[in-house]
């Protein structure tokens, strides 16, 4: 109880700032009462009418009704009551005016496939059938409203008692006992059906994006039949963009990229390298990794390929094949550079101890501002250090080093650590790198709330194979709720749901975006690592040049 509370009066006052905000002049502000209560509302007047595109009708005039009067909501913390009152109000006034009860709103079976199958197809953003709305009534409507209406509201919030405590203002354990005994109402056989028809129909962001444009249309004069037409026209017009072809070009992209930035890594490190025992070392090092790649790829290959003709893409087997080989590979070289790391950090410090008595030499590049802030300089760049795993890393507000770094800001490195992080491995809010780790991620193996990429995890991913818990697209996506793609395994799985919502997705639209501009992408990878071995190599060759001259 104490819960629901705290859930309720933090939303009173959210809803406070965002009637405030809608009488400012914010439009998203108003967006966003709409999207919290939409639920709510459909589902009273579901529960009411027992007809999906009534409730809806009623829930749009509300909302409506609910912005033209919102000036006159003196207790703005109590805007949830205030729609739910609204909302009563409508339904009744329907349910006189069309002198019925609520159970007669369903057709009977027979009526109802007769003319399913005699019309046109239903429309595309019909998600449940009319035989499934019916069947549906018909099991809702035995059980009393008191226990119907929390019914309908458990299975449209997502299964949770909270929600539907605070929007019902009742208690956890009165919520439970109705579910309870609405459970045992409804008959065994038709319950299974009623959990998912009553998922499949929960207005989604469409309806909000219905209500909001049409709202410059309604003047003083505006009707709620205008809206209604208006509302239709924004459905029939909506299109849904599919973004699997975006992910399968990305897929090709996203290992071209990683490539040519692995070969800079390598050819850096035998620029380094002094003697002819740590090239053999970084030389094998890059040929056991791709050995050890080239097998377990070998191995995955009869079940991707066919995966991928089950699904009649067999074109997608090669570049499928090519991301796992390329995306693959980075984790086993790095996992080797993690198993030798103790041989090579013994080799440096002895060679340090021979050739340099215990001093480290300087780098190709270093450069440390003297301006500091909390005690970090604010840039700090140290480039062609061979020494760099055995010394501390770089740290700075802004950090680049060959090796290691840590930056406040900004991070770049073989192993970056900052809010925006760039390298090898990258881990920030911000990451961009063969292995990237955070919150918003780019690379060739992603792992994030938001990941983009080769092989990408994440709650919303985008790549050649992408796998999150909300929404997946792209080449091969596993999804709790949404997929969109070639081979894609989630409840709405390249349905019309599912091209809305990635259509209007931030993330989605980002990541699209990105594998559109494949070139960019790949500059703002290589360009940097060329500039490094550039470097690097330049001051190999000033040091040879040194040694000519004293010889």
């Amino acid at each position: 109880m104490m819960t629901t509370n705290l859930m309720t009066a933090a939303a009173a006052n959210n809803d406070a700032e965002l009637v405030q905000g809608t009488l400012a002049g914010n439009r998203d502000a108003f967006g966003q009462i709409v999207s919290r209560y939409q639920s709510l509302i459909c589902s009273l007047a579901y529960s009411a009418t027992g007809s999906l595109g009534q409730s809806e009708d009623l829930a749009q005039e509300t909302f409506i009704t609910a912005w033209k009067h919102l000036g006159h909501l003196r207790e703005r913390n109590k805007l949830r009551a205030w729609l739910c009152g609204i909302a009563r109000n409508r339904i009744n006034n329907f349910l006189r005016r069309e002198g019925r009860e609520p159970i007669r709103e369903a057709e009977s079976l027979e009526v109802v496939e007769e003319t399913h199958s005699a019309a046109a197809p239903a429309p595309a953003e019909q998600t449940i059938s009319n035989e499934e709305q019916a069947i549906l009534w018909r099991s809702l409507e035995r059980i009393p409203h008191i226990y119907r209406e929390p019914l309908v509201l458990f299975y449209r919030e997502h299964h949770s008692i909270e929600a539907v405590a605070a929007h019902l203002e009742l208690s956890e354990e009165n919520v439970k006992q109705r579910l309870s005994r609405g459970r045992k109402l409804l008959q065994a056989e038709v319950l299974s059906f009623v959990e998912g028809a009553l998922e499949k129909s929960n207005p989604g962001k469409q309806f909000t994006a219905n209500v909001l444009a049409v709202l410059p249309a309604l003047g003083a004069g505006g009707t709620v039949k205008t809206f209604t037409m208006g509302a239709a026209m924004a459905k029939g017009g909506a299109a849904a963009k599919a973004v699997g072809a975006a992910g399968i070009f990305g897929m090709l992209c996203t290992p071209l990229l990683t490539v040519l930035g692995n070969y800079a890594s390598y050819r850096m490190s035998m620029d380094e390298a002094q003697t002819d025992h740590e090239r053999f070392h970084i030389k094998r090092l890059f040929r056991g990794a791709l050995i050890i790649t080239l097998t377990v790829c070998a191995l995955l290959a009869v079940p991707l390929y066919y995966e991928c003709q089950k699904h009649g893409t067999p074109t997608l087997f090669w570049s499928s094949l090519i991301t796992c080989l390329i995306v693959i590979y980075f984790p086993v070289l790095g996992t080797l550079a993690i198993l030798t790391m103790s041989g090579r950090r013994r080799y440096l410090k002895e060679m340090l101890r021979e050739q340099c008595h215990g001093q480290y030499p300087p780098a190709a590049y270093e450069y440390r501002s003297r301006a500091s802030l909390f005690g970090w300089p604010l840039l700090h760049v140290r480039i062609g250090d061979r020494y760099d795993v055995i010394r501390p890393p770089v740290k700075a507000w802004i950090a680049i080093g060959s090796s290691h770094s840590i930056g406040l800001i900004f991070a770049s490195g073989g192993l970056a650590i900052a809010p925006i992080s760039f390298g090898g491995i990258a881990i920030g809010l911000l990451s961009f790198g063969a292995i990237s780790i955070g919150m918003l991620v780019i690379g060739a193996f992603g792992l994030g709330v938001w990941a983009t990429g080769g092989i990408v995890v994440g709650w919303q991913a985008m790549g050649g194979l992408a796998l999150a818990w909300n929404a997946a697209a792209g080449g091969i996506g596993f999804a709790q709720s949404f997929g969109l793609g070639p081979i894609v395994h989630a409840l709405q799985a390249n349905t019309d749901a599912a091209k809305q919502f990635f259509q209007s997705n931030w993330f989605f639209q980002f990541a699209q975006k990105i594998s559109n501009h494949p070139f960019l992408l790949m500059m703002v990878w290589v360009i940097p690592m060329a500039i490094q071995s550039k470097i690097i190599r330049n001051a190999r060759n000033r040091q040879g040049q040194q040694q000519t001259v004293q010889g």
